[in-house]
């Protein structure tokens, strides 16, 4: 019989089971992968190179038995009952001391009560976000945990070696009390909603504006990812546009259906947004866009209801593809201005005690959202540790200035030629109502004091007031 020599266990061997497992094992550590399904697990010790020590289980208390105390054991499984349901199952076989390490994607608010719920039990819990899809788990995932600060110490060697690092920083860091792990994969989820809807509607503008062919968009991308949108979002848009249909002789990009999912991270980006009274007006246009796409037999009788006369717009490509760079960098930080606004005011309403810096450098490699625009935000936020919203720093306003003229260009063809543009657009009055020094909510106050006595504040004294409206009669 082996002695308890496994130095962590991942419960779930899918793609992002099994790919982490491999890259811990190529670190030297020596892992198990458990699942019931006997396939997968033999698969996985198929998989393994050679001299490294991975072993696939089908039971708990044989993976139990085989770990190392205190024991490590990671779950990748869906959110919601299924993890509940993992924890349950291990209850029985763990000892005081133990290490449970939630790597799916959970809400945070499951995160918080699963933190109590084990803690009673004196065992270790910890949220922790993992982003990168199959290529990140196997050669380098940003990771994004947070809870318990002991039991992170402890998961700290096995996380740096296997994480992505940028300039010899480990794409890994301690983030935070309680769920700050999944808070922010949640809130990095919400801005790969906006970035992405802005990259589609970039896209639907030079392809219905612009005429540009799948070769010319992906030469587009291609060049924009050499400078300030160098990002792996865009990296990847201009491999998309390269790649042919096997099944016709045209394009993979236009033979799919405009219909796209959602596990759920971006809507409750927006829904705990409004919990906390924080503005993400890109994130949201971005949620609403998806759900709107799922609407596609309604779509296609209202096109029918209300064809689109497109305006013939006299259009110098060049030009057009300057113009709708600078407005994807506007909004692009714009995103990223919400998302980290967000996380900011989170962390104080919820106690968590975010580190933005680290958060950003966690993002700076291995995951979805990885851009070079995250080095000029460790630069606005180290300057300024307090900085509230990134559209406050000089650096970061020099780039917004530049670029305003061409995003509300690009706003207008698109409105003009009849294309949606909801998050573009969120961006451009999310900016323009932030620097407003006065917005016409005064009208709006006053409305709420006249039908329901709700009282208002005024600029010359301080005080609240309520005031009894005069009703002109006819």
């Amino acid at each position: 019989m082996e002695t308890a020599q496994f130095d962590f266990g991942i419960i779930g061997v899918g793609v992002m089971g099994s790919n982490l497992l491999l890259n811990l094992a190529d670190h030297g550590f020596k892992v198990l992968g458990y699942d019931k399904n006997k396939e997968k697990t033999h698969l996985l010790e198929q998989s393994a190179r050679p001299g490294t020590t991975i072993k696939g289980v089908n039971t708990i208390p044989e993976m139990m038995d085989l770990l190392a105390k205190p024991r490590k054991i990671m779950f990748l499984v869906p959110a919601g009952k299924i993890v509940d349901d993992v924890i349950n199952d291990l209850l029985p076989f763990v000892d005081d001391g133990d290490i449970l390490v939630d790597g799916g994607n959970s809400h945070y608010t499951d995160t918080l009560r699963r933190i109590t719920y084990l803690q009673d039990k004196k065992i270790h819990f910890v949220g922790a976000g993992i982003s990168g899809g199959e290529e990140g788990a196997r050669t380098g995932p940003s990771i994004m945990p947070g809870g318990d600060e002991e039991a992170y110490r402890r998961l700290e060697p096995l996380f740096v070696s296997v994480a992505a690092s940028v300039d010899n920083v480990p794409c890994v860091a301690y983030l935070g009390k309680d769920a700050a792990g999944h808070y922010v994969k949640m809130v990095h989820n919400g801005i790969e909603y906006a970035i992405m809807q802005l990259i589609s509607e970039v896209y639907d503008l030079l392809k219905n504006v612009g005429g540009l062919s799948n070769s010319e968009l992906a030469q587009v991308f291609a060049d924009w990812n050499q400078g300030e949108l160098q990002s792996f979002l865009v990296e990847i848009t201009a491999h998309i546009f390269k790649e042919a249909d096997d099944k016709t002789s045209g394009s993979l990009v236009d033979m799919i259906l405009d219909k796209a999912g959602a596990k759920g991270t971006g809507k409750w980006t927006s829904q705990d947004a409004l919990d906390i009274s924080v503005p993400i007006p890109c994130i949201d246009a971005a949620v609403t866009m998806r759900n709107i796409s799922s609407l596609k037999d309604q779509r296609v009788k209202a096109s029918a209801l209300y064809p689109i006369e497109r305006q013939t717009q006299d259009v110098n490509k060049a030009e057009l593809i300057k113009e709708l760079h600078d407005a994807l960098l506007f909004a692009v930080i714009a995103s990223y201005a919400q998302g980290l606004n967000m996380l900011s005011v989170a962390s104080v309403h919820l106690n968590m005690q975010i580190d933005m810096l680290r958060v950003i450098n966690v993002w700076k490699g291995g995951c979805i959202i990885r851009s070079s625009l995250l080095k000029v935000f460790e630069l606005a936020y180290s300057s300024d540790p307090n900085l509230q919203n990134l559209f406050l720093h000089p650096d970061i306003a020099e780039i917004i200035l530049r670029t305003q003229g061409s995003v509300r260009t690009a706003v207008s063809k698109g409105i003009q030629a009849g294309l949606p543009m909801g998050a573009m657009t969120s961006g451009l009055y999310y900016f323009d109502a932030f620097r407003a020094e006065r917005l016409p909510v005064n009208l709006v106050q006053a409305q709420r004091d006249f039908f329901g006595a709700h009282t208002y504040e005024r600029i010359d004294q301080p005080g609240v007031f309520h005031t009894e409206w005069n009703v002109v009669k006819p």
